[in-house]
């Protein structure tokens, strides 16, 4: 099954990843595909230390039937390191949203590339100043400004101020807030080039297999006692090894594009970065069925480590961020949230890919 790969690239003009643009992006704000029956801010709040989740990223990605004619995944997440635990994805909120080609936001015609970008099809609802997401609260003194919550009017305040009671605040002026908005990127896909599983690796595992096979016909396997422990992990494996081999697979597959940020396989399975029963195997265990029509869900991306230095955020860390959804994408209203799986790598592997 192929995979398409998401690269990171700086926008010569971030007009282009507007709404309008039907765009994949890294940081900023988000670019709302639904814009009436926005997420709540209860939704988009860190269940532990009640603070809300920025922006990640969003996909584009949509299905050819009827309802899925537009379709976007967003990924959000806490950004208070307290709030992160190993193998654990609590921090993280997924929300899918999608539209047929004839809705009363955008038009059936494919926006023109060409020319200065169109200004973005503004939301029904308010949106925050400082990070794009619903606003219930406006400005206590011009009333002509909205935030999500108090934290960020606090953080927004000294660009307001000057304007405050003059008029909105110019977007020049707007300027991005680096503890809210991560840095701005497009995400490119492009189709992963083919390659094949290294044969000396291959060889390897054949040449143990033949080995073993040797002494089982010999009957010394049954001398396990007289076997140093180091040569028993060569033919029957521990969980150190195990980890070894998730690992030197997951180097080996991303070595060609080492860059990649995403990898896109829907119905596929993730490339992990570690072995799943020492890691997340709970995780995949207690994924629940879409909450919307009650079907399975499906893997359909991951985000790999390499996101994590275009973020520059130190309290931020990860393996990988696999994203499964709605196997069938059902009809939704709005936002509908998903299920990530958040597996860690530690120890020696995490200080060679660092």
């Amino acid at each position: 099954m192929d995979v398409d790969l998401g690269f990171a690239e700086q926008p010569d003009n971030a007009a282009w990843l507007s709404n309008r643009y039907f765009p994949s992006k890294l940081g900023g704000q988000p670019a709302w595909l639904e814009l009436e029956a926005l997420p709540s801010t209860a939704q988009l709040q860190c269940k532990q230390c009640h603070a809300q989740k920025a922006f990640l990223c969003q996909l584009y990605a949509a299905y050819e039937d009827e309802f899925n004619f537009h379709r976007s995944i967003y990924v959000f997440v806490c950004r208070n390191g307290d709030c992160q635990q190993v193998n654990k994805a609590e921090n993280f909120t997924v929300l899918r949203s999608q539209l047929p080609l004839k809705n009363k936001f955008y038009s059936e015609q494919e926006p023109s590339e060409h020319g200065e970008p169109l200004p973005a099809i503004a939301s029904l609802k308010k949106l925050c100043a400082a990070c794009g997401c619903l606003a219930p609260h406006a400005c206590s003194r011009c009333k002509e400004i909205n935030y999500c919550c108090a934290a960020h009017q606090r953080a927004h305040w000294q660009q307001h101020k000057q304007h405050c009671g003059g008029g909105r605040l110019p977007e020049v002026a707007n300027k991005p807030l680096s503890a809210i908005e991560f840095p701005v990127y497009e995400i490119v896909m492009e189709r992963e080039p083919t390659s094949e599983v290294s044969a000396a690796s291959e060889k390897d595992e054949q040449a143990c297999l033949a080995e073993y096979e040797q002494l089982s016909a010999s009957g010394k396997t049954g001398e396990l006692s007289d076997v140093p422990e180091k040569e028993l992990d060569k033919y029957f494996g521990s969980a150190s090894a195990a980890e070894d081999k998730a690992f030197q697979k997951f180097k080996q597959q991303i070595a060609a594009e080492p860059e990649q940020i995403v990898r896109y396989k829907r119905q596929g399975e993730p490339l992990w970065i570690a072995n799943v029963a020492d890691t997340i195997e709970d995780q995949l265990q207690a994924m629940p069925n879409c909450a919307q029509c009650g079907g399975p869900r499906q893997f359909e991306f991951q985000i790999m480590p390499q996101m994590l230095v275009l973020l520059k955020d130190e309290t931020l860390d990860w393996g990988v961020l696999a994203v499964y959804t709605c196997a069938r994408s059902c009809q939704t209203s709005g936002y509908v949230e998903e299920y990530l799986i958040k597996q860690d790598i530690v120890g020696s592997a995490a200080a060679e890919l660092s």
